[in-house]
């Protein structure tokens, strides 16, 4: 390989790489903005009533005594300003923490890269495929962040549609065959001796989006060797669809916070599989804007079972 090649072998994951963080980082500052924007306005009213306040004679004791009976009234108001604030600080620090770790990672294959190892065909090639893994983590991430913010920020426009539920399910199974086969776990689709279609009314491709997330978890967090159940159950009006795996299951105590933001129940599987820690949480946000709710039943060594309904209507 010729070294004018090799170094744009290291300059085109560089500007991969400069272009995702970019792109992570409005995609947050924007969710950000999002989540304080009350605070901005409150201050914005307090502003406002200072300056009536500054023309009478003794303006610092005025101010004090409208901002104490304002903090009386708004008491619940402050509560929530300073969980919103909260809630930001850890949003920053886990956004951080996941875009530090891909971001060091090809910082020292770059690094070893140009040090000389890049002039070695077989070092070069191992280097730069993971440089591509980590790039595409980093991708991953700012998907996540943004469908995040955006479902955040307001009820998505739902394009509602009639689709066969059992046929997307089939379809996005086949699609993780592999990754699946790799742990050697099994996917069932619907009834083994027969499934009919089940017709339902939603946005189908946030629907999909919702059944990857959740195949995707029952796959990373299955037992190896085991399998993963999709059955469907019909609800009069409502049919009810099942992801359930024999895997490693979740404490009790861990389940109110599956659907939190970055939470992780096995942390170090999570971070040598690349997840983000917000596949649920969107899971969730897309099944409240269509009306519906998400369930989760689990034991500890046992497994998991995700049940979620959409409309037949």
């Amino acid at each position: 390989m010729a070294r004018g090649e090799g170094k744009w072998l290291v300059v085109v994951p560089v500007l991969m790489f400069a272009a995702v963080f970019v792109a992570s980082r409005f995609f947050f500052n924007r969710f950000v903005a999002f989540r304080i924007k009350p605070i901005y306005q409150i201050l914005l009213s307090k502003s406002v009533r200072t300056h009536e306040l500054s023309q009478k004679a003794d303006p610092v004791g005025h101010i004090e005594d409208e901002l104490n009976r304002w903090a009386e009234k708004n008491a619940r108001e402050i509560a929530r300003l300073k969980e919103n604030e909260r809630y930001r600080k850890e949003f920053l620090g886990n956004v951080s923490h996941e875009i530090k770790t891909p971001i060091f990672t090809l910082q020292g294959y770059i690094v070893t890269l140009l040090d000389g190892a890049i002039e070695d065909k077989a070092v070069n090639r191992k280097y730069l495929e993971r440089s591509e893994k980590n790039i595409d983590r980093l991708i991953h991430i700012v998907d996540d962040l943004e469908e995040i913010s955006k479902l955040e920020a307001g009820a998505p426009v739902l394009e509602k549609e009639c689709f066969d539920v059992v046929a997307l399910v089939r379809e996005i199974a086949d699609s993780l065959e592999m990754d699946a086969a790799r742990r050697r776990i099994g996917i069932r689709v619907g009834n083994p001796h027969g499934q009919p279609p089940v017709p339902v009314t939603a946005d189908r491709r946030r629907i999909a989006q919702v059944i990857t997330n959740l195949l995707s978890n029952s796959i990373k967090y299955g037992r190896e060797g085991g399998e993963t159940r999709i059955g469907f159950v019909d609800m009069f009006d409502r049919v009810l669809v099942e992801v359930k795996d024999d895997g490693i299951g979740i404490a009790e105590e861990n389940i109110p916070r599956v659907f939190e933001r970055f939470f992780r129940v096995d942390k170090s599987r999570s971070r040598e599989q690349g997840g983000t820690g917000l596949g649920l949480a969107i899971v969730k946000h897309i099944l409240e804007a269509h009306g519906e709710r998400i369930t989760l039943r689990s034991k500890l060594g046992e497994g998991s079972a995700f049940s979620f309904t959409l409309s037949k209507k």
